[in-house]
C-alpha cells in the first residue's frame, strides 16, 4: 500500500518566512499541508489577531491544510521556573485558531533541561503538562508531546515517565533529536541516544513523526551535522519502515535543518534561496524514501 501524499507536511518556515513563499515550496514538492510555525517573525500562536486572519484566508486560498501546530508551549527555551500564565495565554490562543484552520494537532514539550545533576523540577512540569493536555482535550484537539532538549528528552524512560502520569497525552516523535542528546537513563559515560531504540519504546503512543536525519555531534555544545534524510545516522529508514509496518497512519513532518536552523539566530543573514531549494529538496526525496520502503 503507498502512503498518501497528502499525509506529507513539512515545517515550511525553513524554506522561507514568507508565507506565499511557504505555500509554493509546498507546492513545488506536489504536497498540500504545511506544519505551521513561523510566518514572518512570529509563531503562529503569537501573530497579531488580524495578521493571523490574513494568514488563514490566505491558506484557504491556496488550498493548504495546516495538521499541526509547531507550537512554542514549554518549549526547549522555556525553563520550568518560567510563568504559567504565558503557557496558559498561548494555550488560548492556539484553541480557536487552530478550529479556524481545522488543525488536530499541537507540538507541546516539557520545558528546557536544566544542567543535568541540577533540580529537574520534575513534578512541577507534570503538573504543567496535565493542565495543558487537559485544556486541549476539552476542545477535542489532541496535545502532543516531542522528544527534544526538554525533560521528556532525557531519554525514552523519561519520555515513558510523563505518559504514565499523563496518561491521555500522546507523542511526536523526532527522528533526529536523539542525535545530539545523550542518554540520561544509562550509566556514565552517557551514550548518545540511538533514535530507533527510542522509537520502539515509544511508538505505541506516537500520533505524528517529524524526520530530521543527522550526523552526531563531536560534543554537546556543538551543532550536529544535518543531511537529507536517509544519508545520516538518524535511523530515518528503519524508523520509517518499522511505523508503517506497525500500521502508522499519522502524518510524517520534515524538518530539515539543512540549510538553516528554526532557531538561526540572525535570519536575516541566511541565504533563503538556498533554503527554499534545500526545502523542496528534501522534501522530494523523502517522499521517494518513503515510496521505496
Amino acid at each position: 500500500m503507498t502512503f498518501p501524499t497528502n499525509r506529507f507536511t513539512g515545517f515550511a518556515d525553513e524554506a522561507s518566512r514568507d508565507l506565499d513563499k511557504q505555500i509554493q515550496a509546498t507546492k513545488d514538492i506536489g504536497w498540500s499541508n504545511i506544519s505551521a510555525r513561523m510566518v514572518g517573525n512570529a509563531n503562529i500562536h503569537d501573530l497579531p489577531e488580524d495578521e493571523f486572519n490574513r494568514v488563514a484566508d490566505r491558506l484557504d486560498e491556496a488550498g493548504i491544510h495546516i495538521p499541526e501546530f509547531g507550537s512554542l508551549l514549554g518549549s526547549w527555551g522555556k525553563k520550568i521556573s518560567s510563568d504559567f500564565n504565558v503557557t496558559i495565554g498561548e494555550i488560548d490562543r492556539c484553541i480557536p485558531r487552530m478550529k479556524r484552520l481545522g488543525t488536530g494537532i499541537v507540538r507541546i514539550m516539557s520545558y528546557g533541561q536544566e544542567p543535568w545533576g541540577q533540580d529537574q523540577q520534575e513534578r512541577e512540569r507534570i503538573r504543567r503538562l496535565r493542565e495543558i493536555v487537559k485544556r486541549f482535550e476539552g476542545e477535542g484537539l489532541v496535545a502532543a508531546h516531542e522528544n527534544c532538549m526538554n525533560w521528556g528528552g532525557f531519554s525514552a524512560s523519561h519520555t515513558l515517565r510523563l505518559l504514565d502520569e499523563i496518561p491521555d497525552m500522546k507523542l511526536i516523535f523526532d527522528t533526529g533529536n536523539p542525535m545530539f542528546q545523550k542518554d540520561r537513563s544509562k550509566a556514565e559515560p552517557y551514550p548518545w541516544q540511538d533514535p530507533l531504540e527510542f522509537w520502539k519504546a515509544v511508538r505505541g503512543n506516537v500520533v505524528h513523526i517529524h524526520v530530521k536525519d543527522s550526523m552526531n555531534p563531536v560534543s554537546d555544545d556543538i551543532e550536529p551535522e544535518y543531511t537529507m534524510p536517509g544519508e545520516g545516522k538518524a535511523k530515518v529508514r528503519e524508523i520509517i519502515a518499522d511505523a508503517l509496518a506497525n500500521g502508522y497512519q499519522g502524518y510524517i513532518a520534515i524538518e530539515p535543518h539543512v540549510a538553516t536552523v528554526f532557531h538561526a539566530p540572525d535570519p536575516t543573514l541566511v541565504d533563503w534561496q538556498q533554503c527554499y531549494d534545500s526545502y523542496v529538496e528534501y522534501g522530494r526525496k523523502m517522499q521517494k524514501l518513503v515510496e521505496a520502503i
